[in-house]
């Protein structure tokens, strides 16, 4: 079986190292860091450049995954491959989103069913992106599939680098939540959806335990045996546009499809179990 990857990130590796024991061959498209797709076990497309060899590729996939991000004018996949994607083969496709498209639910909870409202400019790339995937998909028969992906966590992008560096900085704004997934949990829920089609469906990936930002940072604060950071006050505190653009949403994200209907049970079903994962893998050793 082969499985193509548009746009293969960090996300994707994961996955990769979980199909290729299993017989896959994996094949994913990359700006420049060939190396570290050879590392987790794929082979390397340039795109953009390799534009032909892509066109290729998706015309022999069993599974084609897209998880590149929209781009200004766009998804960027369907930009320069919608006809080739149109008349693909696949058994089985994938689009990585965001539950950024639920927008501000002011701590309320979401589910794939829930209206999309975003409140963000990156929101509404990806409610835009969502709706041209499905417009091919409808158009010519795909057997599309969407994952609206929360805050996503895992080795290497963790909060102890900034904790012990002294850069980690505590946000409080009164009320946030947020729902996060660690990118095992990701690499399976992609997995039993390609061993187990569903054309049409759109799941949330994300863990069990919605919660604020700051509890987060203390409990990992309290792994390392440090003091957490001081609070800062939301409202008062200076930040960047795009730091503070992560905090002008709050909902509760619920996950009960990928319960009900792919069977899934989370290896990390909150950010406990995922950080202190975490922070035993960094002590046994290297970061993937």
């Amino acid at each position: 079986m082969r499985l193509l990857v548009l746009g293969h990130g960090y996300c994707a590796g994961f996955l990769t190292r979980l199909l290729v024991p299993q017989g896959w061959t994996v094949t994913g498209t990359t700006r420049n860091d060939t190396a570290r797709l050879a590392a987790a076990g794929a082979l390397p497309l340039r795109w953009p450049g390799d534009e032909r060899a892509t066109t290729a590729e998706i015309a022999r996939a069993d599974a084609i995954l897209a998880s590149a991000a929209p781009a200004p004018g766009g998804d960027p996949a369907l930009r320069d491959f919608a006809a080739a994607l149109a008349a693909a083969p696949a058994r089985w496709m994938g689009y990585l989103s965001t539950t950024g498209v639920y927008g501000d639910r002011g701590g309320g909870w979401v589910d794939e069913g829930s209206a999309l409202t975003p409140s963000t400019r990156r929101g509404a790339e990806r409610v835009a992106a969502e709706a041209e995937w499905q417009a091919l998909a409808a158009a010519h028969g795909l057997p599309l599939h969407i994952f609206r992906l929360a805050g996503i966590y895992g080795p290497g992008r963790g909060p102890f680098a900034k904790l012990r560096s002294g850069t980690a900085r505590r946000i409080v704004k009164p009320g946030q939540v947020f729902s996060r997934i660690h990118a095992e949990d990701i690499a399976q829920v992609l997995a039993a959806s390609i061993a187990r089609p569903s054309p049409g469906a759109i799941y949330n990936v994300c863990d069990d335990d919605p919660a604020p930002p700051q509890d987060v940072l203390d409990y990992a604060a309290r792994l390392l045996g440090l003091p957490p950071p001081p609070a800062e006050d939301f409202a008062s505190t200076q930040m960047s546009e795009m730091a503070r653009s992560f905090y002008a949403e709050s909902k509760r994200v619920s996950n009960d499809r990928i319960k009900r209907d792919l069977g899934i049970s989370l290896i990390h079903p909150d950010y406990r179990s995922g950080l202190a994962a975490l922070y035993r893998a960094e002590a046994a050793g290297p970061l993937l």
